[in-house]
């Protein structure tokens, strides 16, 4: 088959790749019909997260139809249409009772090496380095779907795969963000990053009941969808510092929660401290770009939310916890649990209430994957959202 294949840093290659086969019982092998290119891919082209292996598949958002089956499966036939969601899960163990399923315990074959680097380890996740499991990602023609008789949600006869494909991770994880910010009825949310992630947390904002949205970046297009689709107010981070503007428009008071859609390739113009990041970054001196983490801290009330959908891969520099403390600050982070979401927000997309194929901007196939790689990275073209169709 043809999949996306990593070979080190700004090196994504169209490769010819061997067939996935069944391993276990409890898997099965999808045709993918759609696949994406996620923001989180770019830390693995750009060579921030370790453990990745030249020739390793990349793509955890996917969909398809199922063309074998194993023995334990019961709830799914060859000829089904699915999403996958982006990280694997048992369904059985303590975590995944808790619903907190990218914790699970049993899904990562390499869990001591993601534990002596984070104390424990997270659950598996699809193309995304073998200290999560080293698992083939859906940026291909075939997939294998470990625990498939959990990790699927059936899509509905008639739906687009566009409006389907999406369950996969970017909506749940713009959901689960909003969700984990605490939002109360009239709230202010600030919402850093408009990329995939922030404009599915801006559209959950306004469904968990926030009064106002304001969306932060500084690329025109996202800042047009941000206020188009997503009725939010905007700040261009290049024309007026963030800080200053948000207290402007708060009357002093900071926004309610904010919601760092960004991760560790923050950057921010010229400002002193995304500069040094990117520095230490690129001298490897330091693992993460972590400017908006900083400012939303300084910028969020007293008494305040921060959530954190970004990824972070390790440890953070200069972070004002003095401020954090002060303040009385809570925050909340994770991978998100996306099988607890597949099933209510497909409800939502079949009730009309979103339509998630407003973020594409760009159509391809697999071939085209590499230079979109490029594209989406550089926010060339207008890019926001690249959907492949193998």
């Amino acid at each position: 088959m043809r999949a996306l294949c990593w070979h080190g840093k700004g090196d994504i290659r169209c490769d010819t790749v061997p067939d996935p086969q069944l391993q276990d019982d409890r898997d099965v092998i999808i045709k993918v019909t759609a696949c994406a290119i996620c923001g989180s891919d770019l830390h693995l082209y750009d060579g921030y997260m370790p453990t990745m292996e030249s020739g390793d598949i990349l793509g955890h958002e996917t969909m398809g139809e199922v063309v074998e089956v194993g023995r334990a499966v019961t709830n799914l036939k060859p000829g089904d249409r699915i999403v996958v969601p982006f990280n694997i899960a048992c369904g059985d163990c303590f975590f995944c009772r808790k619903q907190l399923f990218s914790l699970c315990d049993r899904s990562n074959p390499n869990a001591k090496m993601a534990a002596a680097a984070m104390g424990h380890s997270p659950s598996g996740l699809f193309g995304y380095s073998h200290m999560l499991g080293g698992y083939a990602g859906g940026q291909a023609e075939y997939l294998r779907v470990p625990f498939a008789d959990v990790g699927h949600i059936k899509v509905p006869e008639g739906m687009d795969d566009e409006m389907a494909l999406f369950l996969s991770d970017i909506f749940p994880t713009g959901y689960m963000a909003a969700e984990n910010a605490e939002i109360e009825p009239g709230d202010t949310v600030a919402v850093w990053g408009c990329g995939p992630v922030g404009q599915f947390a801006i559209q959950s904002a306004w469904m968990l009941g926030a009064g106002r949205v304001i969306a932060i970046d500084n690329v025109p297009e996202r800042l047009a969808m941000a206020r188009h689709h997503g009725r939010a107010e905007v700040i261009d981070f290049d024309a007026v510092k963030v800080y200053d503007r948000l207290m402007e428009m708060t009357g002093g008071r900071g926004p309610d929660r904010c919601i760092d859609a960004v991760g560790t390739e923050a950057h921010a113009g010229g400002a002193l401290d995304a500069v040094v990041d990117k520095v230490k970054a690129s001298l490897f001196l330091g693992t993460d770009r972590p400017h908006v983490m900083r400012e939303a801290i300084m910028c969020c009330r007293k008494g305040g939310t921060i959530s954190v959908p970004g990824v972070y891969i390790g440890f953070l520099d200069k972070i004002p916890f003095g401020a954090l403390m002060n303040k009385g600050l809570s925050i909340r982070t994770g991978q998100t649990h996306t099988h607890r979401y597949l099933a209510p927000l497909l409800e939502k997309v079949v009730s009309g209430e979103l339509d998630p194929s407003f973020v594409i901007t760009h159509r391809a196939t697999l071939e085209d994957g590499p230079g979109l790689y490029e594209t989406f990275r550089d926010k060339k073209d207008g890019c926001i959202k690249v959907v492949m169709k193998p």
